[in-house]
């Protein structure tokens, strides 16, 4: 029977979170994108922007280039993960995708207007480097805990990375407010950026703590011939013929598809809706997704708990069913007050839905020394989802010129997850069922 890793390990692996989700919180969802719909605002851009000889509205730019950066991390995650399976080096690839994760964070410094292309490359690549290295760090999770412990290993995670993304998100606000008494700091904008920098480095320093903590990985025993460009897209069809006869894992992972659609864009796009829709203050919406940060690990901790009482499968209709509710609330909303109370809404299922989908993939998923490959097979569900909703809000924004449109749209997304997840509950009991009665 697998026995959970010593806390030392364990507490290592959450430091992970703790050490990336600063990019999630500061560069994603606050600061980054309310820095670029402002500065695309103004003069010269207009809320058009030009990239690569095309014309986009300056926020259905920015939903593009994430999901153009999600499609080369699905793309390329099945090769990486096939050598960090056959090599046995799974740190090592955490490693190297998070220093350019982190050095293209830090040069987000320089994201002027006059150096506007160079900033969005840089977006870019920082993405690509924290969405490449989670891959390898979720498929530790399943090694290092058993699987009684995985629930609440993940939401500690989680609460690590709040935790630790909350207090650079405070030192960014900080800097931001009191600009004027900082000597090198110009304007507000500069202290916006050198909270860029920060994020990279306080990404890159605590990251060497589950560098020097977590076990390397064991190489996998496979043929002579192995062709590791080949054999992460043949693991990944063998993963999926595996689940495929999985009927509980099977409607899951169609669940999560569709749902993931949903909770991603709008943990991506809600500050920029506030920004542009609302016109809210920058100040308000860093102090806004604070308060989320915050709900966030009491949302994580209370879905680990009711998970233990009611089963994942419950609990995750539950919070599908409350993110609909929350799109409708978006579409309809008018004021500050109502953006205020939905982002609250949206910090208790936000972190929460995270966590308890990646232990639940974890619980439902056979045993196997192959973690990686399992994993690569949920990470790349997860941003192929992503892909196909970030590029309908962008889509749907450009043709009706209105955000409301967009946040209505993802109704559909979590409907079809909701709908999938009853049926993967049903089926899980009908196999209970069967198992007692022989």
């Amino acid at each position: 029977m697998q026995q959970t890793a010593p806390k030392k390990v364990v507490n290592a692996w959450a430091m992970y979170d703790w050490a990336n989700s600063v990019y999630n919180l500061v560069i994603t969802t606050t600061f980054f994108p309310v820095y670029y719909t402002e500065m695309t605002r103004a003069e010269p851009f207009n809320g058009q922007v030009i990239f690569f000889g095309r014309t986009y509205v300056n926020t259905a730019l920015y939903s593009y280039a994430l999901a153009f950066t999600y499609l080369l991390v699905a793309i390329l995650l099945p090769i990486l993960s096939s050598v960090a399976d056959y090599k046995g080096n799974k740190k090592r690839f955490m490693q190297f995708f998070c220093t350019i994760g982190a050095v293209a964070c830090s040069c987000l410094y320089f994201f002027t207007p006059e150096y506007y292309t160079l900033g969005i490359i840089c977006m870019m690549v920082a993405a690509f480097g924290f969405y490449s290295s989670l891959v390898f760090y979720n498929s530790y999770l399943p090694e290092i805990a058993a699987v009684e412990d995985r629930d609440r290993i993940s939401a500690k995670g989680f609460t690590y990375g709040y935790i630790g993304s909350v207090l650079m998100q405070i030192i960014g606000f900080l800097l931001v407010l009191f600009w004027e008494k900082i000597p090198f700091l110009d304007n507000a904008g500069d202290a916006v950026r050198l909270t860029f920098l920060l994020v990279g480095i306080w990404w890159f320093g605590f990251a060497q703590i589950p560098f020097n903590r977590l076990p390397k990985g064991n190489a996998l025993q496979v043929r002579k011939d192995y062709n590791f460009l080949t054999g992460g897209f043949k693991e990944l069809k063998k993963v999926f013929h595996t689940m495929w006869q999985m009927p509980v894992l099977k409607r899951f992972l169609v669940a999560f598809f569709f749902y993931a659609m949903g909770v991603q864009t709008v943990m991506l796009a809600a500050t920029n809706f506030g920004s542009k829709v609302l016109n809210l203050p920058s100040t308000n919406l860093i102090i806004t997704v604070v308060i989320i940060q915050l709900v966030a690990i009491a949302g994580a901790y209370l879905m680990a708990k009711l998970s233990g009482l009611y089963g994942n499968l419950q609990v995750l209709i539950g919070v599908v069913l409350f993110w609909i509710i929350i799109c409708i609330a978006g579409y309809n909303m008018q004021t500050e007050y109502h953006f205020y109370a939905i982002a609250v809404a949206v910090g208790l299922v936000m972190g929460g839905i995270q966590a308890l989908s990646r232990s639940t993939y974890s619980k439902l998923m056979p045993l196997t020394e192959d973690t990686t490959s399992f994993f690569s097979f949920y990470d790349v569900t997860e941003k192929i989802a992503i892909v196909i909703g970030l590029a309908s809000f962008g889509f749907i924004e450009e043709l009706t010129n209105d955000m409301r449109q967009s946040v209505l749209s993802l109704i559909i997304f979590f409907s079809i997850g909701l709908l999938w997840l009853i049926a993967s509950l049903q089926k899980q009991n009908k196999l209970k069922l069967a198992h007692e009665v022989v």
